[in-house]
């Protein structure tokens, strides 16, 4: 994926969710395009470097892995086990006489009955056959597609079963990687360990999406677009998607209709023929306004005029039509290339005080009620009393810069990508905030030359992509040491092991709050407040 197409801050170029969106049903299976069987590109065999196909696969014949001798289970057989807990997959995890089994659906403390399907030394994969012992926190999946869909992993577990899950997935990344001490409960001397918070969840947590991306494919009865099925590229049609905001559904529905009706084709992966990819559309939850974005593998789009009058005609609130190309055969979405056809380029939106313009690829929060709890708890930990100096170290288009610069003196912020740069500092102007400065470049060899022109931060915000901090950008940190660091991650894995670096170097993990910024999903976002030991 290009930069431009990730644009946004740290955590928003971390996954393909800046320009993909994580927790998005309609469209692709999350987290991002890795998450797809790493044996297929485009439903293309991949082959070993400096392999022959023939190699993997010989001719005539074929080849299965013998079985593992010695495991206490043995594929296809059929047992009964108990789930112990759930893995980062949203898997439940039992034991079959000390084998470890992962089981898709199964959640902790349930008792199942389960084909095994594949075995490893270590571990193997089961499917689930029968619940003999429900869990308290299993309830009916409400989406009819939930089976098929790889969008959202655990709809059947209660909400708030998701965010007790979700606080324990963060205290055991916490333990197990970053080797912390994490506090107990009813601990009351801090300086036991970290305090990890209840997870922030949603007082509804569904239809909270604000960005839909829609893959589109063609059926005897016309357009398709909804979502891949789990481990393919094959597009099942949708109607509704339960995290999706109603009005992204009802413009979905309105532009295969219309579509079909003018004989729009569908952009075919496999040959590279076709016009139409995805459908992509933008909700401004404060003001209203929508855009709509069609991907085309071509600048030509047939009936053009009567198309946009029709969907004018048909979505009365659509502030701007957009066409974006791409002639790439890619897994990305968005090309380099974007126009408008009708109406503004941008649309408006508000997260708390601060004002947004969205454009067609710029990264917006999709869960924007949520972005306001994760920036209000930031700010919080930051401690702001109005006369510091903050870094920002991965701004993206400013959005927790600005967030920032209501409460602190001096705000400086650093992004890689020279477009979220240039949406931070219209933004900024937008706002009419004078104390944020962005500069493009890495934060870790920007922040040095800032410290040689004399700027010490009293605290600074990192937000990561899903790989974490960069080691030099940590090295700096340390060679700075401000008085607090704010730690905003959508990996607990890497959140655990740059807490790790931080506090070899002298800082202490003083509490973490995880984020509920999309329910219904295996992911969650996480808050860390540190400071220099020796601090109240």
């Amino acid at each position: 994926m290009s930069n431009t197409n990730r644009s946004g801050r740290g955590k928003n170029r971390r996954n393909s969710a800046a320009s993909q969106g994580q927790g998005n049903a309609s469209a692709s299976r999350q987290p991002s395009q890795s998450s797809r069987p790493s044996t297929r590109q485009q439903g293309k065999e991949v082959r070993p470097q400096g392999a022959s196909l023939s190699a993997v696969r010989p001719k005539g014949r074929t080849r299965e892995s013998a079985p593992i001798e010695g495991l206490p289970v043995s594929k296809n057989e059929e047992t009964v086990i108990d789930i112990i807990g759930m893995n980062h997959d949203g898997e439940g995890v039992g034991r079959a006489n000390g084998y470890t089994l992962f089981v898709q659906g199964a959640l902790p403390g349930e008792t199942v009955r389960v084909r095994v399907m594949k075995t490893k030394k270590q571990y193997g994969y089961a499917k689930l056959l029968e619940i003999v012992k429900a869990s308290p926190d299993r309830v009916s999946a409400p989406c009819p597609i939930y089976d098929q869909c790889g969008g959202c992993q655990i709809q059947h577990m209660s909400y708030a079963g998701q965010l007790a899950w979700k606080r324990q997935l963060v205290i055991d990344n916490l333990q197990r990687i970053g080797k912390l001490n994490v506090m107990m409960e009813d601990a009351k001397n801090t300086e036991q360990g970290i305090r990890v918070l209840p997870t922030m969840g949603m007082d509804e947590p569904w239809r909270y999406r604000n960005k839909a991306q829609v893959p589109i494919g063609v059926t005897e009865g016309g357009l398709v677009g909804g979502f891949y099925a789990k481990g393919s590229h094959r597009i099942i049609d949708m109607e509704s998607c339960l995290i999706q905001h109603e009005h992204n559904d009802e413009v979905v529905a309105k532009v295969k209709e219309i579509g079909s009706h003018f004989g729009i084709s569908a952009y075919n992966e496999e040959t590279g023929r076709g016009l139409l990819r995805h459908v992509v559309v933008k909700k401004a939850f404060r003001t209203g306004e929508m855009m709509l974005v069609l991907v085309t593998n071509g600048r030509d789009i047939p009936y053009k005029d009567e198309w946009i009058g029709s969907i004018r005609e048909a979505i009365p609130h659509v502030a701007s039509i957009c066409q974006n190309v791409n002639k790439k055969q890619t897994n990305v979405i968005f090309g380099d290339e974007t126009r408008v056809l009708w109406g503004r380029d941008v649309i408006y939106d508000y997260i708390g005080d601060v004002q947004f313009a969205i454009s067609a690829r710029s990264f917006y929060q999709v869960n924007p009620v949520q972005t306001e709890v994760l920036y209000g708890k930031t700010v919080e930990y930051a401690g702001l009393s109005g006369k510091e100096t903050v870094i920002d170290a991965y701004c993206g288009i400013g959005t927790i810069s600005l967030f920032l610069a209501q409460h602190a003196d001096q705000v400086y912020g650093v992004e890689i990508v020279p477009e979220a740069i240039e949406d931070a500092r219209s933004n900024a102007l937008l706002n009419e905030m004078r104390n944020v400065k962005f500069e493009v470049g890495a934060s870790e060899d920007v922040i040095p030359r800032w410290k040689e022109q004399g700027i010490e931060a009293d605290v600074i915000v990192v937000d990561p992509p899903r790989k974490g901090c960069d080691p030099r950008l940590l090295d700096t940190i340390l060679e700075m040491k401000p008085e607090r660091v704010v730690y905003v991650s959508c990996n607990p894995s890497t959140l655990a092991r740059d807490l790790r670096v931080l506090e070899d170097g002298g800082y202490r993990t003083v509490e973490v709050t995880p984020v509920d910024m999309f329910p219904h999903t295996v992911h969650v976002e996480s808050v860390a407040m540190l400071k220099w030991k020796g601090q109240d």
